[in-house]
C-alpha cells in the first residue's frame, strides 16, 4: 500500500483539487447576488457545483486505479459513445443561449461536446498509436482518424458551439502533431484545415458573430452592445489592483458583469482577490500543463505520451481562450476556464481526464522506482560475488 501511494503524483493531486474547491468559492461569490434576485438560496449554484465536484472526485479516484492501456480495448467504443451523444442532441437537446447543446436528465444537465474532448483524446491516441508501423502512410494512417474528427468538429459547429469546436480541433491538432506523421503530410493537412477553417467561417458569419469580434478588438466603439461585457470585465479587472476588494465585495458581478460565475469567473477573482487571486489560478494551471507534458515525455508507451499530451493541452488550450476572452485578445466565445467556472460537465470531464493522466503518472514512477531499485541491487549482487570469489 505504502508503495503504491509513493507512485502518485501529489502535485496532479493537490493542483487540480485546490482549483476545484476555489471554483466553488468563487461560483457562490460571483452568483450570490443574482440567486438571491432570481429567488434562489445565495448558494444554490455553488451547491449544484460542489455536487458535480464529489461526482469529479470519484471519477478522478476511479481513473487513477483505472489502467490506462485498456482505453485501447475500447476505442470502437468510444466513437460510437461520441457520436452518439452529440446526435441525440437532435432529438433531445434543449436550447441554451441560442445553442442546441445540452441534455437534461433529471435535474441535471450535461453538455456532450465536454465528453468529446477527452473522447477524442483517447481515440486518436489509440489509433495512431496501432498505426506506428505505417505511420507514413497518410490515407492509411492518417487520413481515416481525421474523417472521424472532421465529422464530430462538424456536428458540434452545428449546434452551434464555435468555442468548444476550437478547442476539440486544437486538440485534435495536438494529438496529431505528436504522433509522428511526416512533416509533407503535416504541411497538406495545415493547408486544408486553413481552407476549412476560412470556408467555415464564412459559412457562419452572421451579424452576431461579426460583433463578438469587434467587441472584442475594438469594445469602445459600441460601449453599449457588442463591446460591453469586454468593458465591464476591464473594469474588474482593472478596479482589483494587487490584492483586490476582498472577497465576495465585488461590485461589477452585481448585474454589470454577465455569466460572471462561467465565463467571465477570472474578472470577479481579479477584482476581489487582486493580482495575487490570478496568480494563484495561473500557477496551478500551470503545474498542471507541465507536468502533463513532463509525464508525456517520461512515458515511454506511446499511447500513454499521447493521451498525456492532448490532457495537457486540452487544460492549456481551454484556459488561453477563456483567458484571451476576458482581457480582449480573443473574442468571447463562451469556454469557461478550467476547473473554476460554474458548469458540471467541464468540470467531471477535467477531473476525470486528470484521473487518467494520474494514472499514466503512476506507471512512470512505478517503472522509475523499479528501475532505481534494479540499480541499487546490481552494485550488491557484484560485491557479493567479489566476497565469493575471494575478491
Amino acid at each position: 500500500m505504502k508503495r503504491k501511494r509513493k507512485t502518485f503524483d501529489f502535485l496532479l493531486v493537490f493542483s487540480p483539487l485546490l482549483l476545484s474547491a476555489f471554483g466553488v468559492l468563487m461560483v457562490y461569490s460571483a452568483s450570490m447576488v443574482t440567486q438571491l434576485l432570481e429567488g434562489e438560496p445565495a448558494y444554490s449554484l455553488a451547491l449544484k457545483q460542489f455536487m458535480w465536484l464529489v461526482v469529479g472526485i470519484g471519477l478522478f479516484m476511479f481513473a487513477s486505479y483505472f489502467k490506462y492501456t485498456l482505453y485501447l480495448k475500447f476505442s470502437k467504443i468510444i466513437v460510437l459513445v461520441m457520436f452518439a451523444s452529440l446526435l441525440s442532441l437532435e432529438f433531445f437537446g434543449v436550447n441554451i443561449n441560442n445553442a442546441t447543446s445540452w441534455l437534461h436528465i433529471g435535474p441535471f444537465s450535461i453538455q456532450p461536446a465536454e465528453l468529446v474532448k477527452i473522447g477524442l483524446i483517447l481515440y486518436l491516441a489509440a489509433v495512431y498509436t496501432k498505426k506506428q508501423a505505417y505511420i507514413d502512410d497518410f490515407f492509411k494512417a492518417v487520413l481515416p482518424p481525421l474523417v472521424i474528427t472532421s465529422a464530430l468538429t462538424a456536428l458540434i459547429i452545428k449546434q452551434p458551439d464555435i468555442g468548444t469546436a476550437a478547442i476539440v480541433f486544437a486538440i485534435a491538432c495536438t494529438v496529431i502533431i505528436s504522433s509522428g506523421i511526416k512533416f509533407k503530410h503535416l504541411s497538406i493537412l495545415m493547408l486544408v484545415g486553413l481552407i476549412l477553417v476560412i470556408a467555415v467561417g464564412f459559412h457562419l458569419v452572421t451579424d452576431v458573430r461579426i460583433a463578438r469580434f469587434t467587441g472584442a478588438f475594438q469594445p469602445f466603439e459600441d460601449p453599449d452592445d457588442s463591446g460591453y461585457q469586454l468593458i465591464q470585465s476591464y473594469i474588474a479587472i482593472g478596479t482589483g489592483g494587487l490584492f483586490g476588494v476582498g472577497l465576495g465585495q465585488g461590485v461589477q458581478k452585481l448585474g454589470y458583469l454577465t455569466q460572471a460565475e462561467s465565463d467571465f469567473v477570472m474578472a470577479v477573482i481579479a477584482e476581489e482577490l487582486g493580482l495575487f487571486g490570478v496568480l494563484f489560478v495561473l500557477i496551478n494551471l500551470g503545474i498542471i500543463v507541465i507536468r502533463g507534458l513532463y509525464i508525456a515525455k517520461k512515458c515511454e508507451n506511446p499511447f500513454g505520451s499521447l493521451v498525456a499530451i492532448g490532457i495537457s493541452s486540452m487544460v492549456g488550450i481551454q484556459a488561453v481562450i477563456n483567458l484571451g476572452a476576458i482581457s480582449g485578445l480573443l473574442p468571447i466565445t463562451g469556454v469557461p476556464l478550467p476547473f473554476i467556472s460554474n458548469g458540471g460537465s467541464s468540470l467531471i470531464v477535467l477531473l476525470f481526464s486528470i484521473g487518467i493522466l494520474q494514472n499514466i503518472a503512476r506507471h512512470v514512477n512505478y517503472q522509475r522506482f523499479n528501475d532505481e531499485e534494479a540499480e541499487n541491487e546490481e552494485p550488491a549482487s557484484q560485491s557479493k560475488k567479489r566476497f565469493a570469489l575471494g575478491g
